[in-house]
């Protein structure tokens, strides 16, 4: 029978009365008037057996017993029940794509037709979202659904070199895809705080590299650590058996064995590697570690591909991810082997010679018949003729990879890192950032800087999952959840056909599916949006919140005075310093998302006007100039990144009016001090006291080594105390960037960030 793909004109055409509320949303979907009736007494019908077609009504009747605590009949199509049977058909469907879906329900059948075996089993994750509960009974809607994804890549990663998962919790990780139609399972599997993947040559890799002595307490930097052992790898057999178990739910699985940094852990096992030759431990921090590779030794190289042969053997990908990231040249520069391999090749930098070294591997898994996939560093140096690029660092890289013609692979920090903070309210660390629900949402993979032709290079896009401060799996599902559901719309659906309101209207009904599962998920969707205004007169502030669900009511109370709870109506007004807490509630007064807690610290700059010369980075904008003088400090640092504005490259420059004339004894800047991520103290502060705009009046200050300074939480506060007071209403503070980062640095000849939050004045 032929089967003709019918592309409704309007997607979404529902009816009021029966949305759907599937995730992600199928392209096309045309709303029935009746329902279909989902019993014990279902069958599940075949016209001619076929051993992957039962695998995939087993796989039906396994979910639907999980769930509902039945399994329905596999029986031949003339036993079927004639009034409510399933029926799954590989069939060619005139004028659709090849990866596509056609899923029919009416009164009494409910039919997929596909393809191919994997477009049945998408079918299937849409029919199990499908099923409602009315009236006590379990009833699909009678539609039409004809369905497709919009990118061939849809990704989801995970770090288990930080941290180490067991076997059953990737298989449950690798469920969590499937339901949510990804396609890709990226499995980071080597880092210098552990090696995680054994390789029968190489035994030394799991007995000394899978373990660190002590692992890092708190967020990088806190210098405590614990006294356990920690550690764990998966067998070659353990390997063999996700990798089944994923190809059954048509997800494909690419390794990662990063080179040639963030290899540490394989240095510890086999100290030849090395440049210094060790000895060399397996790293207990977090951070980049300056010892890698060695690329002036052939014993390297030919340690890799011995690697190289095993994990090929385990893993059918078409890609091998070779990671590529964050390797500092400081060993290069000083070995004398590397040195020669640069004389030798006439490589004009070692960032040519990481080219080399990334060539060199390509090469190799090149006649091997595989491809590489790489972290956009790769590019640097010169990029290797057949590799695909991930771009992490925004999607510059991307972008500069598409333009040459190379296949690639969109997973920006910002916003599909998943390790970053999903609310403003840190209610555990994390390595900072903040990708909020609504940010994932709305992400669009191909960027606007290519033409047509080049965007079909974008293979599609990835969700990343580093695990330094996700030492459990209830941290990890926390932060994952419902981010990469958001994601899974991004990567599946049309890009006509998203929408974050509709997207929120069926929030509700995913998170009732979480709570089922047991899943550990986040509510900060229900969090507040709080910012901080200027008042009228500019002698105070306005804490104003809002949320964007009218059903519930936000409510505060003040801290400081342990005050009663009250419901807010309008923007709060405060005039000293305080501290507030505010958070959601819903119809029934039961509390929802995280509390938001603000203190207020104010000083004679608090409220006031003030202008700005050079605009901050984009990344980074704060609330504007108006951040500086909004009574709110920043303590957490890069946790609470949303609170600073950063400036790659250029400087800051600001000017306060005060209203009026004003006496200034001491000025505090608020700075931040990073090195590791690229934020750098101001080398020089000026300030001038200006009786009216003119910037001619300046008082030069030395350069930030020698003022006054002292350090509140490891967040630098520069205090400049003047010898006499100064009268003025205007004050100019200027802040020199730092400019080029050294080389032997993170980001080494990039352009520094400043980092500032506030501008106190007495």
């Amino acid at each position: 029978m032929k089967k003709y793909f019918v592309p409704l004109f309007l997607s979404f055409f529902f009816n009021v009365k029966a949305q759907i509320n599937v995730v992600p949303m199928p392209a096309y979907v045309k709303m029935g008037e009746g329902i279909f009736y989902f019993t014990k007494n279902t069958t599940i019908s075949y016209n001619n057996y076929s051993s992957s077609l039962n695998n995939l009504h087993k796989y039906l009747n396994k979910k639907i017993k999980e769930k509902y605590g039945f399994s329905l009949k596999i029986v031949p199509q003339k036993f079927k029940n004639k009034k409510s049977n399933i029926q799954f058909s590989i069939t060619k469907v005139e004028a659709a794509p090849t990866n596509s879906y056609n899923l029919s329900v009416s009164n009494n059948e409910l039919e997929i037709d596909g393809f191919k075996d994997e477009t049945i089993f998408q079918g299937i994750q849409t029919l199990l979202q499908l099923i409602e509960k009315q009236n006590n009974k379990l009833v699909i809607p009678q539609l039409t659904i004809n369905d497709f994804p919009r990118f061939k890549y849809r990704g989801m990663h995970l770090d288990v070199g930080r941290h180490f998962y067991p076997i059953a919790y990737i298989k449950k990780y690798i469920d969590y895809l499937a339901t949510y139609k990804y396609n890709t399972f990226h499995w980071h599997l080597t880092e210098d705080q552990g090696w995680r993947i054994e390789i029968k040559k190489y035994p030394n890799l799991t007995k000394i590299g899978s373990y660190r002595e002590r692992t890092l307490i708190g967020r990088f930097g806190s210098n405590k650590y614990d006294s356990i052992k920690y550690g764990g790898y998966y067998s070659q057999n353990q390997i063999k058996e996700i990798v089944k178990y994923a190809t059954e739910r048509y997800i494909n699985v690419i390794p990662e064995i990063e080179m040639p940094g963030h290899s540490t852990a394989a240095l510890a096992s086999y100290p030849f590697l090395g440049c210094t030759k060790g000895p060399y431990k397996t790293m207990d921090t977090w951070g980049v570690l300056d010892d890698v590779y060695c690329a002036g030794n052939d014993s390297t190289f030919n340690f890799l591909q011995n690697v190289l042969d095993e994990v090929l053997q385990l893993f059918p990908s078409k890609y091998i991810h070779i990671g590529g990231d964050e390797c500092p040249k400081e060993r290069w520069k000083k070995c004398t082997s590397c040195q020669k391999r640069m004389k030798d090749n006439n490589l004009k930098d070692e960032h040519a010679l990481q080219s080399y070294f990334i060539q060199r591997i390509e090469k190799y898994i090149n006649s091997k018949g595989r491809s590489i996939i790489g972290w956009d560093e790769i590019l640097e140096g010169g990029l290797a003729p057949n590799a695909t690029v991930m771009s992490w660092r925004g999607e510059t890289g991307g972008i500069e990879a598409a333009k040459q013609n190379h296949d690639v692979i969109m997973t920006p920090g910002k916003p599909v890192y998943f390790d970053h903070s999903q609310t403003k309210n840190e209610d555990s660390v994390v390595i900072g950032g903040y990708n909020s629900l609504e940010t994932v949402y709305n992400y669009e993979p191909i960027p606007k800087e290519l033409n047509a032709a080049q965007a079909l290079h974008v293979l599609g896009a990835q969700g990343n999952v580093w695990t330094e401060y996700m030492n459990n799996t209830n941290k990890l599902e926390y932060m994952i959840f419902p981010r990469m559901i958001a994601l899974s719309e991004v990567l599946w659906s049309p890009k006509a056909n998203k929408s974050w309101i509709d997207f929120e209207r069926r929030l509700p009904t995913i998170f009732e599916r979480l709570d089922f599962e047991k899943i550990n998920y986040s509510k900060a969707y229900y969090d507040l949006d709080a910012t901080v205004l200027p008042t009228e007169n500019n002698e105070a502030v306005y804490w104003k919140l809002e949320y964007k669900n009218s059903k519930h009511k936000i409510v505060y109370k003040n801290e400081k005075e342990n005050s009663k709870t009250i419901a807010y109506s309008q923007p709060i007004f405060i005039s000293t310093n305080d501290s507030y807490s505010a958070w959601t509630q819903n119809e029934s007064g039961i509390d929802l998302g995280t509390k938001t807690i603000q203190k207020f610290y104010f000083n004679k700059a608090t409220g006031k006007k003030i202008s700005i010369v050079n605009q901050p980075s984009k990344t980074y904008p704060g609330n504007g100039a108006f951040t500086l003088v909004n009574a709110v400090q920043n303590t957490r640092g890069t946790a609470k990144a949303s609170e600073f504005l950063g400036f790659q490259g250029t400087d800051l420059d600001v000017t306060i009016d005060f209203g009026k004339d004003i006496e200034i004894s001491t000025i505090k800047l608020h700075t931040l001090n990073q090195n590791r991520s690229w934020i750098y103290l101001p080398t020089e502060i000026e300030v001038s006291f200006l009786p009216y705009i003119d910037t001619t009046i300046i008082t030069r200050h030395p350069p930030i080594v020698s003022i006054n300074k002292q350090v509140i939480d490891n967040n630098n506060v520069q205090i400049i105390e003047l010898n006499e007071p100064k009268t003025c209403r205007y004050l100019r503070v200027f802040a020199k960037n730092f400019g080029t980062i050294p080389i032997g640095k993170p980001g080494e000849g990039k352009q520094a960030w400043l980092f500032a939050d506030e501008i106190e004045v007495e």
